[in-house]
């Protein structure tokens, strides 16, 4: 093998770790933040019922599936993105492209499906703040040497 596709085998390797991270992460926040939905905000605040789920059904596995699939994308993704500088503007637009793309499609299908969109915005919030984690536990990787930023340099 020649230089080149040893540093492009080696950039592979890094962004499926971050991948990994972030997958690891919103899948872990995805599990949090549904107990918390069918155990505190479903039970005390009626207007947010439609946030409760029923833990380990069918309707639970794709929504935990398709939030660790997001955060594998998001990983990969932010890697990209942060690159080797330290922009915050780069940083938190990744967040936010990722987290309101998930949460705005939730919006709008809520909002076609039963007109009731505030426990739809809540879940916007939510996906943010997944997303965030992610940027955070990716920003302290990163800093610890266990994910590499990606450099362009051949």
């Amino acid at each position: 093998m020649n230089n080149t596709s040893d540093h492009l085998m080696a950039e592979r390797l890094e962004s499926l770790k971050a991948g990994i991270l972030a997958a690891l992460c919103l899948i872990l926040a995805f599990g949090v933040t549904s107990l918390i939905n069918s155990l505190v905000l479903a039970k005390y605040f009626p207007a947010l019922c439609r946030l409760g789920v029923e833990l380990l059904n069918l309707q639970f596995l794709v929504s935990g599936a398709i939030a660790t699939f997001s955060g594998l994308l998001f990983g990969v993704t932010y890697r990209y993105i942060i690159r080797q500088d330290q922009n915050p503007q780069l940083k938190n637009g990744g967040v936010l492209a990722f987290g309101l793309v998930r949460g705005l499609a939730q919006v709008d299908v809520g909002f076609a499906c039963s007109g009731d969109v505030l426990p739809f915005v809540a879940m916007t919030f939510e996906s943010l703040l997944w997303f965030k984690i992610a940027t955070i536990a990716l920003d302290k990787a990163t800093q610890r040497g266990w994910v590499k930023p990606f450099s362009s340099n051949f």
